[in-house]
């Protein structure tokens, strides 16, 4: 036993009815099940958050279908690399052994020379690329080879997901189920893993080895007891990453601009892409200060332009100038809740029609049956400003922008009340 791989390699599912989660791809009668059921594969990205089974999805893909599978890693691998993995996929191609499937995880860290050199052999068809991705591939991934793939959004797993494959692993594992296990409470194990499956099994190992003996009973208390302090040291394949842009955020957010300067330090020196970090002070910027603070958004595109025009060392001036004027900055983020709470409501309520009055009436006829009849132009009013109804008539009145306390944002309040009157109770 004492040779055998971690818990998480030896529960690693080996076909589509082991995977767990993304349903809404793998599923019965779901676009990439179909896709892989009928052999005709597209070269495909898979975005989506760490942990979630990318790379076991891609390896279950070629196992399906019988092809040979060549697996890189974007942050060891370099332009001679993949040149050398294609020439061998194109002689096992030419060997009638099937199209080859080459699996690149972390595509984003790919240079533009590097992904060019993969766009080539995907042209010529030579192997059928799933590159791996938790950045935005419309960001990170080359036009031209991004248009010769398909897009497969992966989603976080549920809580429910992550309790049954914590189950699974007690009633199915070599080594676990000659063990009696019982898990009384699994919101540690959860916690720490962040949604990530992998980890989620390394944290169950960690603390069932801890506490020892045959039988053994999880607490959240002896779960964190035993794996809170082991985990950083027991997972080393690359998870500091996010747990580090994690802390980097929440210090940030949290407005401590020594800790946030310190875990900038941290990416710098570990070699992290600039852009990545200033893409993330761009996404801050507007969820977490928004209208408390606007210029903090201007700041942060400012910051990705320098960024990207002078690269490192620096880069690391400018990133450290945003990183401190944001973590210092005023906070809110009614603007990231309003638009939260707006989705919810469409998802909630579905097409509902757009009031008669402001309607788009580009053609007789549609004035003729009321499209745009008594719309009042705000301008030609006091204020520029007229309280006619802008939402459907079944959502008047309904409150999603709720301004934050804060100066700013105080104002806006004031204006939408004076404005508004009782009509969403600002």
């Amino acid at each position: 036993m004492q040779n055998l791989p971690p818990l998480a390699e030896r529960m690693r599912p080996q076909n589509l009815d082991e995977y767990v989660g993304q349903r809404h791809l793998v599923g019965k009668d779901a676009v990439l099940r179909k896709a892989i059921e009928s052999g005709q594969l597209p070269s495909m990205i898979f975005w989506g958050p760490p942990g979630v089974g990318k790379t076991t999805l891609a390896y279950i893909i070629s196992q399906s279908l019988d092809r040979p599978f060549f697996n890189l890693s974007a942050i060891n691998s370099g332009v001679k690399d993949i040149r050398d993995v294609i020439d061998k996929a194109a002689a096992l191609k030419d060997s009638f052994l099937g199209l080859p499937i080459l699996f690149i995880d972390e595509i984003h860290r790919f240079s533009k020379s590097q992904q060019d050199s993969l766009l080539g052999a995907v042209e010529r068809g030579l192997v059928t690329l799933i590159g791996a991705t938790t950045e935005n591939p419309s960001f990170e991934v080359i036009s031209a080879l991004l248009s010769r793939c398909q897009v497969y959004i992966l989603q976080a797993l549920s809580e429910n997901e992550l309790v049954g494959l914590l189950q699974t692993a007690i009633e199915k594992d070599v080594v676990l189920k000659e063990k009696n296990i019982k898990i009384k409470e699994h919101e540690a194990l959860i916690r720490l893993s962040g949604g990530d499956a992998r980890k989620l099994l390394n944290v169950l190992e960690i603390a069932i080895n801890g506490i020892g003996g045959s039988k053994i009973e999880l607490t959240n208390e002896r779960v964190l007891a035993h794996a809170q302090q082991n985990l950083a040291l027991y997972d080393k394949a690359g998870e500091q990453h996010y747990d580090i842009i994690s802390a980097f955020i929440k210090s940030i957010r949290g407005s401590d601009p020594n800790a946030a300067v310190y875990w900038l330090a941290r990416m710098i020196e570990g070699g992290e892409d600039p852009l990545f970090i200033a893409r993330r002070l761009l996404i801050l910027s507007s969820e977490d200060i928004g209208n408390a603070n606007p210029n903090a958004l201007l700041l942060a595109n400012n910051c990705f332009t320098a960024v990207n025009v002078i690269g490192y060392p620096e880069a690391r001036i400018i990133l450290s100038q945003c990183v401190t004027y944001l973590a210092s900055s005023v906070k809110s983020n009614a603007s990231y809740e309003a638009i939260n709470k707006a989705q919810a409501l469409v998802k909630q309520t579905g097409n509902l029609p757009v009031p008669l009055h402001i309607r788009n009436a580009p053609t007789k006829l549609m004035k003729n049956i009321g499209y745009g009849k008594d719309y009042q132009y705000s301008h030609s009013y006091e204020g520029n400003f007229s309280p006619q109804e802008y939402m459907p008539e079944e959502l008047s009145g309904t409150k999603l922008y709720d301004p934050g306390k804060n100066p700013a944002e105080e104002k806006l309040r004031e204006k939408l009340k004076q404005n508004w009157k009782n009509k969403y109770n600002y």
